[in-house]
């Protein structure tokens, strides 16, 4: 897993760099606020599942590289505006220092403004798609960032679920529109570029949407039990903030167990499919066990 994020992290990279204007270009507050957000590190893991999947469906990275790119765009925008004092207010994100902690506020929230276009602009310029692809992608793309099930807002949810007592059932709705949206979005995006069959893309989808809920029990975990150090962002603050979390409601040990089911049912969701699926089951292993 480690070789796999560095190769994806490589040429993930590379793909931003293309799409995203230089640093001393005008305005070049606001492109250096962009790019020390984008370029900031991290593992690329949602670009890294749209080459997971879309190689477990026989595309070519050539296909894959703009959406993977553009997805990571708006991952990127998600977290400079997470972090704005009116949001989450953080000062520390991968290792450094917030958008808005390095640059101003205001220019935080443009340069997230404008990643979101910029990533919308790639999957929309990319000729190695066919056009209905591309508005497909699109769609999907929207939908997971847009819609009530989506990532925006999941975010409203969160932070009005702050400081109370809720169902699990409103802590995972939370979580699957906040954080696995974008990772179903991911997985579904390689798959549809690769013209994975129905039957196939279902299979993915159930994956995805079990992986995302996965990612975000991890999260809150490795919140309360490491360091800013590790995690690269300040630790500690669900607590604080009186996040709606899974160790919350269920304690640590009762986050860990309800981990690992949802860890059977990512592998159980693969059963069926006549591929090979060796970086799928890693995908779902790494972010089971993984520290940061």
């Amino acid at each position: 897993m480690k070789e796999f994020f560095e190769e994806c992290r490589q040429i993930i990279d590379r793909q931003l760099d293309k799409l995203v204007p230089a640093a001393d270009v005008e305005p070049t507050r606001l492109h250096e606020a962009i790019r020390w957000s984008l370029f900031a590190g991290g593992k690329r893991f949602r670009p890294a599942l749209v080459l997971a999947a879309g190689r477990t469906f026989g595309a070519p990275d050539t296909k894959l590289l703009c959406t993977a790119a553009a997805i990571e765009m708006i991952h990127t925008y998600s977290l400079i505006h997470d972090d704005l004092p009116s949001m989450d207010d953080d000062d520390m994100r991968r290792g450094r220092l917030t958008c808005h902690k390095k640059f101003n506020e205001a220019t935080a929230i443009l340069a997230g403004d404008a990643l979101q276009v910029f990533a919308f602009k790639a999957i929309s310029d990319d000729i190695s798609l066919t056009a209905e692809t591309r508005l497909r992608i699109i769609s999907e793309l929207a939908a997971a960032a847009g819609t009530p099930e989506g990532m925006v807002a999941g975010q409203q949810l969160d932070l009005e679920a702050e400081g109370k007592n809720v169902s699990i059932e409103t802590i995972e709705r939370i979580h699957r529109s906040k954080t696995g949206a974008l990772i179903l979005a991911s997985a579904r995006a390689g798959a549809i570029i690769a013209e994975a069959e129905e039957a196939e893309l279902r299979a993915v989808s159930a994956y995805a949407a079990n992986l995302g809920l996965l990612f975000q029990i991890t999260d809150d975990l490795l919140d309360i039990t490491q360091t800013t150090d590790v995690l690269g962002k300040t630790a500690g603050k669900d607590a604080t903030a009186e996040k709606a979390t899974y160790p919350g409601f269920y304690g640590v040990e009762g986050a860990k167990d309800l981990a690992g089911k949802v860890h059977a049912e990512i592998v159980g969701s693969l059963e069926n499919l006549d591929r090979d699926l060796e970086i799928l089951r890693q995908l779902a292993d790494f972010i089971l066990l993984r520290e940061s």
